[in-house]
């Protein structure tokens, strides 16, 4: 008998060492915002410098009125059985602007303690029928203020309004406020004169 070993089956050779696997993640290669957008400090930081510009700049180009101006005198006058006061007003304003100050609406405001009222100016042309009804409106009346009037630049306007309210004298002598607003035909802002 023969001495024979048993055989083993022949192995491959031996593989090369394998590399070391690479971690490949295509999600962050491209396309997050954390890979292709400023951090949120710097954005932050830019809109809050815009922001703060805007309101600057708005703030300083911001409309302003071209004339300044107040109220001098007021007299009111019952208007009998009709529980409501007729009110003549003398506004004095410059106009301060560039451009000449045309008016296109005069209107008055009353606010009492409970409610508030809004009359616009009476016609010139009717003031002088308002003066013989009412003597006292005369008081201290100066030419009307007119719609379609026009204040050259640098120039003062003196004029009085007559307005009606449907109030009685006491709750317009006891009246919060009294504005008088006249809007020009050219500019945003109009003047308002309070007293």
């Amino acid at each position: 008998m023969t001495d024979e070993t048993p055989s083993t089956p022949p192995q491959p050779p031996a593989a090369a060492p394998a590399e070391p696997r690479t971690d490949f993640r295509i999600g962050e290669e491209f396309g997050t915002a954390r890979k292709n957008l400023p951090p949120v400090k710097i954005v932050g930081i830019g809109v809050g410098i815009i922001v703060v510009a805007w309101a600057i700049a708005a703030f300083l180009q911001r409309p302003r009125p071209s004339a300044t101006g107040m109220i001098d005198e007021v007299v009111s006058v019952e208007i009998p059985n009709q529980h409501a006061v007729m009110v003549a007003i003398n506004v004095d304003f410059q106009n301060n602007g560039a451009k000449p100050f045309w008016i296109q609406t005069i209107k008055a405001d009353l606010q009492t303690t409970d409610n508030t009222f809004s009359s616009d100016a009476a016609s010139a042309v009717d003031l002088d029928r308002y003066y013989q009804a009412f003597p006292a409106l005369k008081q201290y009346a100066q030419t009307p203020l007119q719609r379609e009037g026009k204040v050259d630049v640098g120039s003062q306007a003196k004029g009085t309004i007559v307005v009606s309210f449907p109030v009685s004298p006491e709750a317009f002598a006891a009246r919060k406020l009294l504005r008088v607003t006249i809007q020009p035909y050219d500019q945003p802002v109009p003047l308002v004169l309070t007293k």
